[in-house]
């Protein structure tokens, strides 16, 4: 089940669980559309993968109590600004590949 992180790890903008401002790669880092726009180039600076819209928990009971209520996002902050420098080198590798091809 996703964690649902509450912030940007790059800039530290508050990302609530219903915010459609939060990305995500396949390990589930999570950053702010700005950075993965402007900051990263849509390159995970943490495994080279790429990024997507962090799914929307729903915040009633639908269905079988899947919702946030039971499943509550994590409130461990995740803060690991993007050292520019370090990330250059995966950044021009992969920054004009396909996700599919990395």
């Amino acid at each position: 089940m996703l964690e649902l992180r509450p912030g940007c790890e790059n800039c530290n903008k508050p990302l609530p669980p219903d915010s459609p401002d939060a990305r995500i790669c396949s390990y589930e880092c999570t950053f702010c559309a700005d950075c993965v726009d402007n900051v990263v180039h849509n390159v995970c600076p943490n495994c080279g993968g790429n990024f997507v819209p962090r799914p929307i928990r729903p915040a009633r009971d639908w269905k079988g109590g899947n919702f946030l209520g039971n499943d509550p996002a994590t409130t461990k902050v995740t803060y690991k600004p993007v050292d520019k420098s370090l990330f250059a080198p995966l950044l021009a590798a992969l920054r004009d590949m396909p996700p599919e091809q990395r």
